[in-house]
């Protein structure tokens, strides 16, 4: 008992280091953040549609960041955050999915909002997911812009998207944690450049 104690204290520690060291490397590249922060106030001030779309535990971060776009981001006398997650309508996507094919679960719901000067967020951590990539070279043809969140070698995202942020890792453990990480660095920084209508206690 005490031999798996040892085991398991040694491998929290491993995980949460990996993670610090992750962090390090990323504050070292965060411009490509400080830009996304950018495209987003741009489409909260000209009104424009964001969708987010993901698969697994990258579907969870999509929905999560739309939750924080349409709340936890509601600035005092500043437009809302129009936001739509592509992952949370389960009638909807096991529709496609059993008529057509799960490859089509996000592009064809983007056939139904999107509209030029949008703005599709992806998630995946390899970046190379067939029913988000092909989403993304619709959005692209259609005039959205298109923000990549990957890891590894960012796979198809980098000739997709507008900006791909690469995190620093082969780990998809780590890479998702550290995309959930991002999107709360950019909901804080949008928090911080105005007035919060809301706070926590």
């Amino acid at each position: 008992m005490v031999k798996t104690t040892n085991n398991i204290n040694c491998l929290v520690k491993i995980f949460l280091e990996t993670q610090n060291q992750c962090i390090k490397e990323i504050k070292e590249n965060s411009l490509d953040i400080n830009e996304i922060i950018k495209i987003l106030i741009s489409a909260r001030k000209n009104k424009k549609n964001i969708f987010t779309m993901g698969n697994g535990g990258s579907g969870s971060t999509a929905s999560h960041f739309v939750s924080d776009l349409l709340k936890t981001m509601i600035i005092k006398n500043e437009n809302r955050f129009k936001a739509i997650s592509l992952v949370d309508n389960i009638p909807v996507i096991l529709a496609w999915s059993n008529d057509v094919s799960f490859d089509h679960i996000f592009i064809e719901q983007l056939k139904n909002h999107l509209e030029k000067g949008d703005i599709v967020i992806a998630f995946s951590g390899s970046g190379k997911s067939k029913n988000v990539v092909d989403a993304l070279r619709f959005a692209k043809k259609k005039g959205a812009k298109c923000i990549g969140f990957t890891g590894k070698q960012g796979g198809y995202f980098n000739k997709v998207c507008d900006i791909t942020y690469k995190v620093p890792s082969n780990d998809m453990l780590t890479i998702e944690s550290q995309h959930m990480t991002i999107c709360h660095c950019i909901a804080s920084a949008i928090r911080n450049l105005g007035s919060p209508m809301f706070h926590y206690d």
